[in-house]
């Protein structure tokens, strides 16, 4: 049977398998068909150019992005135009570091390259670091009664971000999942969606964005916020023992339910207890270590 151009491969590990699972079912909830299998080559040379050919192109990914780097500091430095370059400065550092995630998410063979790329992206950060954007920040009391969009298909960032919404900000927050390409309408707020008003900033997933942003203050946040981003961005920030597991549940949670409501209310549930057990730090040590 034909299969067309719809075949990828991946390297046979348990975070690659999960990925291409998590892909089929996307595929299958959309009304489409899928298929995860496992299968290698009858000679080993063909393995061997693979792997040579992934690191090259992940080397070439990362030169691209570190020449960008360097023009947008060239600019920097020159403070020239109608206004100061640094006004756009964390936007395109959210930009570069989302760029550097997607690399190293396929970098599976250590491509040269990354090391160079980010100490490109700390000198761009030093930069941005004391830029603030008055215009983009929320005070809790202004975001009562407002509804909040984003991308249908919600998983793991939508669905904690949603919570701490619901939870910290406002227990009557409204939600609705939409096509990105819809326009918002007026008075909502769309978060987790590129050029939303809560998303991605520099390297913190929205979740850590709103609890940044709104001030939200409560110690057992910061380990819920830690699970979330090691599951969401995989970059092994912070290595929370606690992620693998989480992460295990909400793809049985997923599975389980493909409407975003229905996902919504699990998830609740599910960052309800992970919460608790931080507030009351009935979690061992030996867990945390």
């Amino acid at each position: 049977m034909a299969l067309k151009n719809s075949v990828y491969a991946l390297p046979f590990r348990d975070d690659c398998l999960e990925d291409l699972e998590w892909i089929a079912q996307e595929a299958v909830s959309g009304g489409g068909e899928a298929h995860v299998c496992l299968a290698e080559f009858s000679d080993r040379e063909t393995d061997n150019a693979l792997v040579e050919r992934s690191r090259s192109e992940r080397t070439a990914d990362y030169a691209a992005l570190g020449k960008k780097i360097q023009e947008w500091n060239r600019k920097a430095r020159r403070r020239s135009g109608a206004r100061p370059p640094e006004d756009d400065l964390p936007a395109t550092l959210a930009r570069a570091r989302r760029r550097l995630e997607e690399i190293s998410r396929i970098d599976f063979f250590e491509a040269p390259g990354r090391p160079a790329a980010l100490t490109l992206l700390d000198q761009l950060e030093t930069r941005a670091r004391t830029v603030e954007s008055p215009s983009r920040s929320f005070l809790p009391s202004n975001l009562l009664g407002r509804t909040w969009a984003t991308r249908r298909g919600v998983q793991v960032d939508r669905i904690a971000s949603a919570w701490l919404i619901r939870r910290f900000l406002d227990p009557n927050a409204g939600f609705r999942f939409v096509d990105p390409k819809e326009p918002p309408r007026e008075g909502e707020l769309r978060f987790d969606m590129v050029g939303g008003d809560f998303s991605h900033e520099a390297d913190a997933c929205t979740l850590e964005t709103l609890i940044t942003r709104t001030g939200v203050s409560d110690p057992a946040l910061r380990p819920l916020a830690e699970i979330v981003h090691d599951i969401d961005l995989k970059d092994g920030k912070f290595r929370r023992p606690e992620a693998p597991g989480v992460e295990q549940v909400l793809l049985g949670l997923l599975l389980a339910c493909p409407r975003d409501e229905d996902r919504l209310d699990r998830g609740f549930a599910l960052f309800d207890g992970l919460y608790e057990s931080f507030r009351r730090g009935s979690l061992k040590k030996e867990v945390r270590k």
